[in-house]
């Protein structure tokens, strides 16, 4: 619960520094004093958003400080230690605003985002604007209403967890269906042409050796006569040929050696070179004695080599990259092949998370028609109590297989009967404003019961309640006090005299100054206020002994 509030510089406020207690405690005070600053200040303090104009006029900054007493607060501790924010056992939240509108947020002295802020004060406070009840015409608020007293979550997620995989499922089988007739395309062209591309069966390297045996047996003619050539110029010429030449000047250095021994290299080099000219003859008379030149294969090899580029402009790459073409072909139809069985694979495994999802949904929706019984009940006994004796209400959870979201197939829709003979209908067109009221404010007392939230506000959630009824609501409020820390701003003495505890906001103005407090009010001091309430601004002595009357019949 909260157990103290230090505001700084914000809107009116200079400073206070406010110590709160358990039960119920009424804020009242005169019109424009500003009653709902501290709601405001709260506001802030659970990711409100903030602006420039919140900043006191000539300070610099706007501070709020909320202390909360987390023991017994297991979903607290349990936040702030996952995101190391626990301090042993304390629990603050800081907020500060610039007069430049820029804001920062602390728990237990550590900067945070914004959206940390949110989260740990969805733990600790619950706030009801003037207007809140509005939201009762909502289906989904109805529908989480009815989540949240059948306490079911697993239920829930169960649903939530069935319904994301299913809809993952069905969006992939969509894709899959909207692409089946561009694959239904796409594979007869690429069957044509893995198919041609099959039947020319060009190997991996296949191009290389064949562009080189092109070469080779395009100029098979040109190698053969210039072999032929060769070998009669180096060997086999009968008018000159190179060995000839060398051996006959081998012969006659060879006798000039021992005039000059200086020559005998020379003849060495000869001899060597007479060597090396009749391997190569030989080598050449072998080659030109193999070098076969057959019309056939000749034919066969340019058909061949004619056919790899013809393939390769009709695919629009190089021919040397036509084999991994033809490979990257064939895998793109084996995949366009599995897609097509992914497609009938999808669809079994769409019907069986179908079944899951409805499963649940179905489970999800008998827990909430038992509890929507208990419910309705519940909230009826509370409403009749709150000058609305003839009032029946029931809650319809209409389950509907063929429609799926996150949260169920259920609609659920509150129906409202307010006088007799009266034919039950939806909240929007039954209920005025006031009874609107008196509904939320019943769902509010029966949500309490469960201490999920310790804080609860409520500011001025009673507008439009006055009389009998009034009482009846700060009763409910007091009820409400058993279970969390309720924090009521009302203008009605009825509800103000139900409270535990009273504050009064003043507003003084000195000059151009205005300043509000927040007092805790001691009992002869309520009195004093209550009276305000009943009678205004002239208290009389019947009015003091009125508000005597009112608070007498509390504590009896």
């Amino acid at each position: 619960m909260l157990t103290h509030l230090s505001i700084q510089n914000f809107a009116v406020v200079k400073n206070i520094s406010l110590s709160l207690a358990e039960g119920m405690s009424a804020i009242t005070g005169e019109t424009g004093a500003g009653k709902s600053i501290g709601i405001d200040a709260l506001s802030l303090c659970i990711g409100g958003r903030a602006d420039a104009n919140m900043v006191r006029s000539g300070a610099a900054k706007a501070e709020i400080i909320a202390h909360f007493d987390i023991n017994n607060r297991t979903k607290v501790q349990q936040w702030l230690v996952e995101h190391e924010l626990d301090d042993e056992g304390e629990c603050f939240i800081r907020r500060v605003i610039s007069a430049e509108g820029r804001s920062k947020a602390f728990i237990n002295g550590i900067p945070v985002s914004l959206q940390q802020l949110k989260q740990l004060g969805a733990f600790l406070i619950s706030i009801h604007g003037q207007n809140a009840h509005q939201s009762l015409l909502k289906d989904s608020v109805q529908r989480q209403l009815l989540d949240n007293f059948a306490e079911h979550p697993e239920l829930v997620t169960q649903t939530q967890s069935a319904y994301k995989v299913l809809n993952e499922a069905q969006s992939r089988f969509e894709y899959l269906q909207s692409q089946a007739q561009a694959r239904e395309d796409r594979v007869q062209l690429l069957s044509y042409q893995v198919s041609e591309l099959d039947e020319f069966g060009l190997g991996d390297t296949e191009f290389e050796s064949l562009e080189i045996e092109h070469k080779r047996l395009s100029n098979s003619q040109a190698l053969l006569e210039e072999t032929q050539h060769s070998y009669a110029r180096l060997y086999d010429d009968d008018e000159f040929n190179a060995l000839s030449a060398i051996q006959q000047s081998v012969d006659s250095l060879q006798d000039l050696c021992d005039s000059d021994p200086a020559l005998e290299p020379i003849v060495s080099l000869l001899n060597e070179a007479a060597i090396q000219v009749k391997e190569a003859a030989t080598e050449l008379r072998a080659y030109n004695e193999d070098l076969d030149v057959d019309p056939a294969e000749i034919a066969e090899v340019q058909a061949r080599f004619d056919k790899v580029n013809e393939l390769a402009r009709k695919h629009q790459v190089m021919p040397e990259m036509l084999y991994s073409h033809h490979m990257t072909l064939a895998q793109e139809l084996s995949d366009i092949h599995n897609a097509s069985d992914e497609l009938e694979d999808m669809q079994t495994r769409l019907d069986k998370l179908k079944a899951d999802y409805n499963q649940a949904a179905q489970r999800l929706s008998e827990s909430r028609q038992a509890h929507a019984i208990e419910l309705a009940a519940a909230i009826e006994t509370q409403i009749q109590r709150m000058n609305m004796p003839h009032a029946t209400l029931s809650i319809d959870v209409a389950f509907s297989p063929e429609k799926r979201s996150a949260l169920g197939s259920d609609d659920v829709t509150f129906l409202i009967a307010t006088n007799p003979g009266q034919k039950a209908d939806s909240l929007d067109k039954v209920v005025s404003g006031g009874e609107l009221a008196r509904i939320g404010l019943a769902m509010h007392v029966i949500a309490s019961n469960n201490g999920a939230i310790p804080t609860l506000i409520f500011d001025e959630v009673d507008t439009g309640i006055s009389g009998p009824t009034a009482s009846i609501v700060g009763q409910l409020l007091r009820t409400m006090g058993k279970h969390a820390q309720v924090l009521c701003v009302t203008h009605l003495p009825q509800v103000a005299a139900q409270a535990h505890n009273q504050l009064f906001v003043t507003k003084q103005v000195t000059g151009n100054n205005t300043e509000t407090q927040i007092l805790n009010l001691s009992a002869d001091d309520r009195i004093s206020e209550l009276a305000r309430l009943l009678a205004g601004d002239k208290v009389t002595e019947s009015a003091l002994s009125n508000a005597r009357s009112l608070l007498e019949n509390v504590a009896q």
